[in-house]
């Protein structure tokens, strides 16, 4: 009788130990799994100056690779130039269009003011301005046609979260005549590309160095872009680069502003503020990024306040650089993943969010899922 009770004991003592070791086992794996795809400190990095840049096949990421030819087909459809799909930094998608390759350049149209307010951030950390600013002390008085007292509401905070309280009709012309009121700064989310290309004369001023130079030397050279501003008409300044480029940028805010080991922005407050709701107006517009998961969206050239996040299917984490004829660039922490799309109008002629989004994320999920 006691041998049975002892051949039991052990019988249940080993069982209980392979359950344990599977199942700590599993947690190993799934903690190994976790941190080599979303733990930012596993990010790759290409080397500056170069051509190379690691890969990461969809089938060693487990992708549903049969859904692939199908995005191609969209983006082919489409007239999309370039997509690429970062994940951990390394390359697990890049598609050109058979006139394109890695090194043709495309504009990025609006999702270059993500340039612009990464740089503010950089100015403001090296103490040249504040967003509380009148950005008349910047500009002179009289950069608008308004009142002394209106214009001096305006701050480069204004400027960089669309609230100035111009009259965004006038599109992109920034001469003072163009410059007109139609509410008190802050109080209205109005989508205005003049006040927004002003930022970087502000820039120009506070530093007292060209933007793009200042853009070159603080950003662009130390995370190896190529690319370079035109202006459209002398009002709004357009950046134009590869795809590869764009990516280099989106990975560098994946990573919250340090390339590798350098830090390009410090400044946690202004980065932080940058990826999140900006104020109370539009609450998926941040420093001029455009923000998905939140409770509510505001488009272009409407004062509509629509009851839905940005892209109803894509990561609600999702923050994203959009510009128009549908250039994209989103940045998705919860997947450490970056996505760049550079190409023609999609048929939407939208000058941010578009309904192409929702396009494109439902061939991703089918991708990546």
């Amino acid at each position: 009788m006691q041998k049975n009770n002892m051949d039991r004991f052990l019988y249940t003592f080993i069982l209980f130990a392979l359950l344990f070791q599977a199942c700590s086992t599993d947690q190993i794996n799934q903690e190994e799994e976790t941190l080599d795809t979303n733990d930012p400190e596993s990010l790759y990095f290409p080397p500056l100056n170069s051509d190379t840049w690691e890969t990461r096949s969809p089938s060693e990421l487990n992708w549903n690779e049969e859904a692939i030819p199908e995005l191609y087909t969209l983006l082919d459809d489409n007239e999309t130039k370039s997509f690429i799909i970062l994940k951990d930094g390394k390359m697990a998608m890049e598609w050109y269009a058979t006139d394109f390759d890695k090194d043709s350049a495309w504009y990025w149209a609006s999702a270059g003011k993500t340039l612009t307010s990464f740089v503010s951030g950089i100015a403001v950390e090296e103490g040249f301005l504040e967003l509380k600013d009148q950005t008349s002390a910047y500009l002179g008085a009289g950069w608008t046609s308004l009142t002394p007292e209106k214009e001096s509401l305006i701050t480069v905070w204004n400027q960089l979260t669309m609230t100035t309280g111009l009259d965004d009709t006038q599109g992109d012309c920034k001469t003072p005549d163009c410059l007109t009121y139609i509410a008190d700064a802050g109080t209205r989310w109005g989508y205005h590309n003049a006040p927004y290309t002003l930022i970087q004369d502000v820039i120009t001023n506070a530093t007292g160095e060209d933007f793009e130079l200042y853009f070159a030397n603080t950003l662009k050279d130390k995370i190896g872009m190529s690319g370079t501003w035109l202006s459209s008409n002398g009002d709004n300044n357009v950046y134009w680069s590869t795809a590869r480029s764009m990516a280099r940028f989106g990975l560098l805010n994946l990573n919250n502003g340090i390339w590798e080991d350098t830090v390009i922005l410090g400044n946690e407050e202004f980065l932080s503020n940058m990826k999140d709701t900006s104020q109370d107006l539009n609450k998926s517009y941040g420093y001029l990024w455009w923000l998905n998961g939140k409770e509510s969206a505001m488009a272009p050239q409407s004062q509509i306040v629509f009851p839905t996040q940005l892209i109803s299917n894509a990561p609600s984490d999702l923050y994203a650089g959009l510009g128009k004829n549908d250039q994209k660039l989103y940045v998705i922490p919860s997947e450490n993943m970056v996505v760049v799309r550079m190409g023609q109008d999609t048929g939407d002629a939208a000058l941010g969010p578009s309904s192409f989004d929702t396009e494109l994320w439902e061939a991703i999920n089918q991708v990546i899922e």
